[in-house]
């Protein structure tokens, strides 16, 4: 049956407030107006910035469908639509390219102003939306509302991939793998020979050691207070892991010892203010360089000689990467034969306030502790998965001022991160990623832990706060 151009009812995950459970209810999914696409999504994730939204961390209109790391089929287009037809097979993208605005337009940069990013209005970019269940209209989350089987998403916010590409391995590209694989590459730059510390070895920091690796880091070191991820850590890349359990001492002392001088290049993808603070302190004091790839879960103060003896202290919006041209790149080596990438990209608005005082504090508004190594976990849409993530913060002068879709299964993997996507442009990324694909420099599979069916969505969350994998 032709459905280009009707209204399609189908199975959504409706959250319809905040800490409560999501309800699987029928919903009715508008056709694409113009310049927008409907696509059938076949595999999504579940990530620590949905779970902002249930208990009410990320402030969010209600009720709304969740869920932006997936990957889909494209039933049918608007007017207008020139970059994919129905059949292709496509990523979301939560940070979209429009390819006009002053951000896509700037080599260095690649949070497009188009972005539904820190304004949270839940809409498309006509200001409406194009779900409705019960008569009532339902939001969108980051313009892509993946937990779902039918989405509407503008056609600069879509990515075509390869024909080839297995839909439930490469929805972990939509956010995670890039935001930990892009913060080595392009956003530290790991240089050959050079020692690396990755604080978390969740998702996105599995991701990360892999990305040191393809740069030809000859030490990687793991942190991590489960010892249990030491084995995959090392599979990927890792040389050393050490749990900071073990010592009596600071971990940045631990790792200073280690090195004689400190790390190179640290990373955190935990979101923690002391793991921070140790990253930054671990790494090198002259040339080092900390790359912050974790949601902070609190305020951070830190000694500003950390900052002035030379250190470099960096963030980055999802790798930087500009998804529709990584996304094929990354696709072409997982088609290849590569499969999941962790999870956990997200994205982050800032708002940097001046600041009079050296002791600054970095807050993230509107986020809670996090749990340390958490595990997104993946919505199979039948035969797929995916995963999400959304960061928040700014910095104060004074450190006191104060799952889809019907019948989907999920796939839980090891994750955390904050970073937004690569980090990086696509001549460098595509050339760099087809490169790593090809030599085997990682296996995505491994940061895959659970796969469940779309309608135990809450029990996926459930494993996702317990850290279970």
């Amino acid at each position: 049956m032709n459905t280009a151009g009707r209204v399609i009812k189908c199975k959504a995950a409706v959250l319809w407030e905040a800490n409560k459970p999501f309800s699987i209810e029928e919903v009715e999914v508008a056709p694409p107006k113009e310049h927008e696409v409907r696509v059938k999504i076949m595999a999504t994730g579940i990530c620590r910035s949905d779970d902002h939204v249930v208990t009410g961390a990320m402030v969010m209109p209600f009720p709304i469908i969740l869920g932006h790391e997936a990957a889909g089929v494209v039933e049918s287009v608007g007017q207008g639509v020139t970059a994919v037809k129905p059949g292709d097979k496509v990523i979301p993208l939560f940070v979209p390219q429009c390819g006009e605005c002053q951000n896509c337009l700037n080599t260095k940069g690649n949070l497009c102003s188009k972005t539904d990013l820190g304004t949270s209005l839940g809409l498309m970019p006509d200001g409406t939306t194009r779900f409705t269940c019960k008569g009532k209209a339902i939001y969108h989350f980051l313009r892509t509302s993946t937990f779902t089987e039918y989405t509407v998403l503008h056609e600069s916010a879509v990515a075509k991939i390869d024909s080839a590409a297995p839909l439930e391995k490469v929805c972990l590209i939509g956010c995670g793998f890039s935001t930990g694989y892009g913060a080595a590459l392009q956003t530290a730059k790991v240089k050959p020979g050079s020692t690396c510390a990755v604080f978390g070895l969740g998702g996105v920091g599995l991701s990360v050691v892999m990305g040191c690796m393809a740069a030809g880091a000859s030490r990687i070191i793991g942190v991590d207070i489960n010892k249990d991820k030491f084995a995959k850590a090392k599979e990927l890349g890792a040389t050393d892991c050490i749990n900071p359990r073990d010592f009596q001492k600071p971990i940045q002392e631990v790792l200073t010892e280690m090195t004689g001088h400190g790390v190179d290049y640290s990373f955190e993808a935990i979101g923690h203010a002391d793991t921070m603070i140790a990253a930054l302190a671990s790494c090198n004091m002259s040339t080092g360089v900390c790359v912050m790839a974790g949601l902070l879960d609190s305020e951070i103060s830190i000694d500003p000689t950390l900052l002035l003896t030379g250190r470099t202290w960096k963030g980055t919006a999802l790798g930087g990467i500009v998804l529709k041209m990584a996304v094929k790149t990354i696709q072409h080596f997982l088609s290849w034969q590569f499969t999941n990438h962790s999870k956990r990209g997200f994205s982050s608005k800032r708002q940097l306030k001046k600041s009079t005082a050296l002791n600054i504090s970095i807050r993230h508004a509107n986020y809670p502790p996090l749990v340390p190594h958490r595990n997104p976990l993946i919505l199979k849409s039948r035969k797929h998965h995916t995963s999400v993530w959304h960061q928040h913060w700014s910095l104060s002068p004074d450190p006191d001022s104060n799952t889809t879709l019907p019948q989907l299964p999920f796939s839980h993997y090891s994750g955390s991160s904050s970073l937004l996507f690569l980090g990086w442009k696509p001549t460098e990324c595509i050339p760099k990623l087809v490169s790593g694909y090809l030599e085997k420099k990682f296996n995505s599979d491994l940061l895959i832990t659970h796969t469940l069916p779309f309608a135990k969505v809450n029990e996926g969350f459930e494993l996702l706060r317990a850290g279970k994998r």
